[in-house]
Formats: C-alpha cells, sequence, structure tokens
C-alpha cells in the first residue's frame, strides 16, 4: 500500500481488526520512510458496478461518494458513525445483489431514500432534496406534507 504522506510503496501494517459489524477490516499502517500513520479497510467487492446517469452517461460506482452524500444529510443528526457505516455497507451490498453490473442512478437514489426514512427522518428530508431537486420552499412543504400522518378527527 503506497504511502500518502510521502508516496513510499513499503508500508507496513501495524494493526488489523474487524470493523464494521465484521464486513471489514480495518488497518493501521506506518510508512517506514517518513513515518506517517494512517488507516485503510478492506471490504469484500462482489462485483463492479456502473452507475448509468440520468443523462445516459455511465461511471464507475464510488463507495466514497455515497458516503459523502448520507454523511451530509446526517450531518449534526444524533446517529452513531458505526451505524452509518452499517448503512452504507448495507446498502452497497444490496446494490452488488441486483444480479446486474450496471444500476441506474435513480435505484441508488431510491435505496438510499428508503434506508433514511427508516433511520432518520431530517436526514431523509435533507437527501430528498438533492436528490428531487428542490427549486423552491414549497417543494419542501408538499414533500413534508407527504410525511404527515393525515389526520382523521372529526372537528
Amino acid at each position: 500500500m503506497r504511502c500518502p504522506f510521502c508516496g513510499n510503496l513499503d508500508t507496513q501494517v501495524k494493526d488489523s481488526r474487524p470493523a464494521e459489524d465484521h464486513i471489514a477490516i480495518r488497518r493501521r499502517r506506518a510508512c517506514p520512510a517518513c513515518g506517517g500513520r494512517f488507516t485503510t479497510y478492506e471490504r469484500v467487492q462482489l462485483r463492479d458496478l456502473v452507475v448509468i446517469k440520468k443523462n445516459g452517461k455511465r461511471e464507475e460506482f464510488g463507495r466514497d461518494k455515497l458516503e459523502r452524500s448520507i454523511r451530509i444529510a446526517l450531518q449534526k443528526r444524533p446517529i452513531e458513525p458505526e451505524r452509518i457505516d452499517q448503512m452504507i455497507s448495507g446498502i452497497v451490498r444490496r446494490l452488488e445483489s441486483l444480479g446486474d453490473t450496471d444500476v441506474d442512478s435513480d435505484k441508488i437514489g431510491e435505496i438510499v431514500m428508503e434506508t433514511l426514512a427508516r433511520i432518520d427522518t431530517v436526514a431523509y428530508v435533507r437527501f430528498a432534496s438533492v436528490y428531487k431537486n428542490f427549486q423552491a420552499a414549497d417543494d419542501f412543504e408538499d414533500f413534508v406534507s407527504e410525511l404527515r400522518p393525515i389526520d382523521t378527527k372529526d372537528d
């Protein structure tokens, strides 16, 4: 593994342990050349996924991009980091188990929204505002009104 600080190819593993509820392996590494320390994660990858964007463009699936967008939606929410990692791994496993290497970006968005809706409503609305491209406050109002249970009391 190349050192991210000096580029040295000869780094040493100092510690390995299970991570993300035994879904990944966390490795602490050290570079003998510069003394830098860093962490890597090793995960099982069932297949190489390709995302098909709305405009038809194809790009390699990036777990980091998925993680970044979910963490932005969950920013300052009371969700444990371990729970977020488990959620991201679950989404990736679900995408890999769809049976096809090509996945529509819409499908990814739907799965993320479905998962966020179960975990945190605020994060769900935040993610939806970007995913559904809200343009005005009315878009938020309409979306949130669909989330609220309908009051069935007779007045």
